[in-house]
């Protein structure tokens, strides 16, 4: 069987870069090769879909923005644009899919909004179906003086939409449904869940186990813990990621073991905090903190585990760390992949046969 893998990069296009770029990646040697590279405006975050065969990115503008669909060749390791649809909500920053293919979402930060697009049987994107706004604000003048969506993410099973409001210091769930034509998303069933004032909610991952929901807050620096019993999150501990109290803590994301979850800092001591999970509770501890290259916007582990990639966008990289598997630990191997403004990485592996 083939190893190899294909990591995709997003970046910001205000520069050099031009959209997204695919390069091979060894998953023994952690060695990379670029393989090609699709033409798409400001693609600053993207979600592959189950098959391998099909990516969906943001064009994070103010206005017009949209949500790109591109095929994935996994023979040549090549994107090509299918079509565009405009987002209806300004600066589109965050993408998830449906678990069964039927429409991606978008989180609108600067719209306020999430977005909902149908997806045809081609994988081409349906125009916009759902807009559905927010209202409200929070405690912190400058950064929340209106709602701004930062992330969506199915639940693991498919039956809720959650989604993170930076402005508001809320985590939204919606509940799903099979009606069709285009209303995915149940607007009456918005519940809401409150964080504490001035955190501001980033993003989010769920534990492999189900049972939790960690969320990095971007302006405290804080990671809270969530126990998620169908649909429903109550919060069990707050943990610092970030000391500095810089308010640009970004990315967040677990070994796919669930033993260890990561979180990046940028604007003041750029790095990676790293904690331990207890598997019979949930908990966190702080065991480390690994330096990395300027504004660590986002990073990801490879499915084995092994290494964890760190798009750096103001130095130009991406940085390859070589996760211990014992402690949780992250070293730098000094393999890095040069791209301008990198902001969002992904793993395709080619060898598996669509689902």
């Amino acid at each position: 069987m083939n190893s190899m893998l294909y990591v995709l990069i997003g970046t910001y296009t205000l520069q050099l870069s031009e959209g997204v770029y695919v390069y091979s990646f060894d998953p023994v040697t952690g060695e990379s090769a670029y393989v090609s590279m699709a033409a798409v405006e400001n693609p600053s975050y993207f979600v592959t879909d189950k098959t391998r065969t099909f990516v969906y990115a943001v064009t994070e503008n103010d206005d017009p923005s949209y949500a790109n669909a591109l095929s994935f060749d996994n023979e040549t390791g090549t994107l090509h644009l299918l079509n565009a649809e405009e987002t209806k909500g300004a600066a589109p920053c965050h993408i998830d899919i449906d678990k069964r293919k039927r429409c991606v979402v978008t989180a609108n930060y600067g719209g306020g909004s999430i977005s909902v697009f149908p997806i045809r049987p081609d994988g081409t994107l349906s125009p916009v179906s759902q807009v559905i706004a927010f209202e409200g604000k929070g405690v912190d003048p400058e950064r929340q003086k209106s709602p701004h969506l930062h992330c969506v993410k199915f639940s693991p099973d498919g039956r809720y939409l959650f989604a993170s409001d930076l402005g508001t210091d809320h985590l939204y769930r919606f509940e799903t449904t099979d009606s069709g034509n285009g209303g995915y998303i149940k607007e009456e069933s918005l519940t809401a869940f409150k964080v504490e004032d001035g955190s501001g909610p980033r993003h989010f991952v769920f534990h492999p186990s189900g049972g939790y929901l960690y969320l990095i807050n971007e302006l405290s620096g804080a990671v809270t813990a969530f126990t998620c019993d169908d649909g429903h999150l109550s919060a069990f501990q707050t943990i610092q990621a970030d000391t500095l109290h810089a308010k640009g803590s970004a990315g967040i994301d677990l070994t796919p073991d669930g033993r260890f979850l990561y979180v990046s800092n940028r604007l003041k001591g750029d790095g990676i905090a790293v904690f331990s999970i207890d598997p019979s509770n949930g908990m966190l501890t702080k065991v480390g903190y690994q330096p990395t290259g300027r504004h660590p916007r986002h990073f990801v582990i490879s499915p084995d585990g092994k290494f964890l990639l760190s798009a750096s966008r103001d130095q130009n990289v991406v940085e390859v760390f070589e996760i211990d598997r014992h402690t949780g630990l992250l070293r730098n191997i000094h393999k890095d992949i040069h791209v301008d403004m990198p902001v969002c990485l992904g793993f395709i592996h080619p060898a598996h046969p669509p689902l």
